[in-house]
């Protein structure tokens, strides 16, 4: 067997499976660690901090 028929055979098959699986256990790492839902809820809220009145003005 050729290497590049080797390569693209495993590359067809367990390399997608590997990726796929590395995929799925990072979205269930961000969706489920201890405190993510507050950050997400933070970071949701950003444009709704000032709606009342402006933002003070930052001195540079």
């Amino acid at each position: 067997m050729e290497t590049y028929s080797l390569l693209r055979e495993f590359a067809d098959s367990w390399m997608l499976l590997a990726l796929f699986t590395f995929f799925v256990v990072v979205v269930l790492w961000v969706l489920f660690r201890p405190g993510s839902k507050k950050t997400y809820e933070d970071v949701a809220n950003i444009p709704f901090r000032h709606e009342d009145k402006p933002a003070p003005e930052r001195d540079s």
